[in-house]
């Protein structure tokens, strides 16, 4: 045996190594045996390497400018926190031109999956293909999420009802199949071929599309059971009716249950007290009874962040080689190649606005619009890839920055926990109550939040995707540049209602089918 080895002969017997050739070897061979902890991407366990090896700031010269920062030295133009004027639109869904037919055609049900937010989309299309069939719609059923498992019923999550009760002059809904058809159940669908199932109802298919394909089932047998049903529904070609209606189940119909209600109102009274000191420390639990009521206002962050999307956005994120090796691996084992984004460079990818911002870049993209140490951030829905490590930037720029836990303690959290629908629910309900939301990156909560509050008129930050990308990969910039190109490029993109195009989505677009013009509103 060669003597450069960690194990050698001497005198004819096996030399164990010394503690720190040992050390070493235990190091190589952990992760064999133990890969899970030492993954920086795995699913389950949070990662060691991943805190260890937290990437510096990317952006380090424009991160101590924005430190250096003081409320006093802004110089913008405008104050950031300032509400939108009035537009010239108000909503008009309240009410029913049409009254409910005396006869229902059969019963409608929906399986939809996905996140709640994605879910929230399919109940309001579940109502509006019930309204063209004339049908009555069972309360939806929420399939359990594989990533975030999370088994919460409708009922556990909206006020149901509120929802039939808004809905009552235009729809009927009920909650539970009569007793005649209790065997068209979710466990009937998936153990064979059903002919009260359809799923071919393609991706954003038409009114007449159900009309011809679904209506015959729904009177031959009396129900008729859609699924998949997530998209399936056209955005364009409807009746204004249906499209009203769609409105006002999204902004008026789905109402969180009380205690979702009650726990984001708490959460939001505490983010507008004021601290008990401004010393640039975060507001704790322990310091919450010393709160002073008072008219402060918060900005709601959602980081979207994850470990899922670090890995199918293909893009850098200063993690060095170990990074961009340990998110590929995870990539394919996802997605097995799927991913084309991955067929580009970074630089390509951040000139086409398809990298999610960090927590360091979304801090100095806010730090750059004129918010600052003094603001009070709350993160939405934020499971960031790197821990607290990432967040380090982040923090540092907003040291009074928030989340569920940092502001309420386990028993006021008890009903929420470990329910993943529930915890977003709680993050959208204070999110509507904000001052200011802005997303890292698009999604469908960011979507369903820009439609909701346009529908409001509140204020929302869009961030200019192409833009930031373009700034932050020169590294030359000085901060007064930067600011001063992010001022510009977001003048425009901050709650000004846009008109949706053909194809857009009407809960991210609600103008101009769901807000008129003021005085045909009125």
């Amino acid at each position: 045996m060669s003597g450069g080895g960690i194990f050698r002969q001497s005198r004819g017997r096996l030399a164990f190594p010394n503690p720190f050739q040992f050390g070493a070897l235990l190091v190589m061979l952990l992760p064999n045996f133990f890969p899970a902890l030492f993954s920086p991407l795995g699913r389950t366990y949070t990662s060691l390497f991943s805190e260890w090896n937290a990437p510096k700031p990317v952006h380090l010269n424009l991160l101590n400018a924005a430190l250096q920062q003081h409320p006093s030295s802004n110089e913008q133009e405008s104050d950031p926190w300032s509400p939108l004027p009035n537009q010239g639109r108000k909503p008009c869904v309240t009410q029913s031109n049409h009254f409910l037919p005396r006869k229902s055609r059969g019963y409608l049900q929906v399986f939809l999956d996905g996140g709640l937010n994605q879910q929230r989309m399919g109940i309001c299309d579940a109502v509006a293909v019930a309204k063209i069939l004339n049908a009555t719609l069972i309360i939806p059923y929420l399939d359990i999420n594989p990533v975030w498992q999370d088994t919460s019923a409708f009922e556990d999550i909206f006020d149901i009802n509120h929802f039939i009760q808004a809905l009552k002059d235009d729809v009927s809904v009920v909650k539970e199949l009569p007793s005649d058809f209790s065997w068209s159940t979710r466990e009937y669908y998936a153990t064979g071929i059903r002919e009260t199932r359809i799923k071919t109802a393609p991706v954003h298919a038409s009114g007449t599309w159900y009309l011809e394909n679904v209506l015959p089932a729904m009177q031959r047998f009396g129900i008729v059971a859609v699924a998949p049903f997530s998209h399936r529904l056209a955005f364009d070609g409807l009746p204004s009716d249906v499209q009203h209606l769609r409105c006002k189940v999204n902004f008026l119909a789905l109402v969180y249950v009380p205690h979702i209600r009650t726990l984001g109102d708490l959460l939001a009274s505490r983010l507008r007290s004021n601290p008990s000191n401004m010393d640039g420390t975060s507001t704790s639990i322990s310091r919450r009874d010393n709160y002073k009521p008072g008219v402060g206002k918060y900005v709601v962050l959602h980081l979207r962040f994850d470990k899922d999307m670090a890995a199918h956005s293909a893009c850098d994120f200063g993690g060095g080689k170990v990074e961009k090796l340990a998110l590929a691996k995870y990539r394919q084992l996802i997605w097995q190649g799927r991913v084309v984004k991955s067929q580009f460079a970074d630089e390509e990818l951040r000139n086409q606005g398809r990298c999610p911002l960090t927590p360091e870049e979304i801090g100095l993209l806010l730090a750059a619009l004129g918010f600052n140490n003094s603001t009070r951030l709350y993160l939405a829905s934020h499971k960031v890839y790197g821990g607290e490590a990432r967040l380090s930037a982040l923090r540092q720029m907003f040291p009074l920055m928030e989340d569920k836990r940092s502001l309420a303690s386990s028993e006021e959290l008890a009903m929420v926990e470990g329910k993943a629908s529930l915890s977003a629910a709680v993050d959208y309900h204070v999110s509507m109550q904000s001052d200011i939301f802005i997303s890292a990156s698009p999604g469908n909560m960011h979507n369903a939040l820009v439609g909701h509050r346009a529908f409001k008129n509140l204020k929302t930050i869009r961030p200019n995707m192409r833009l930031v990308g373009k700034l932050f990969q020169n590294k030359s910039m000085g901060w007064s540049e930067f600011r001063e190109a992010v001022v510009r490029g977001h003048k425009n993109r901050q709650g000004q209602l846009q008109f949706r195009k053909q194809n857009q989505s009407i809960y991210t677009y609600p103008a101009p089918d769901c807000l008129c013009p003021a005085a045909a509103a009125a």
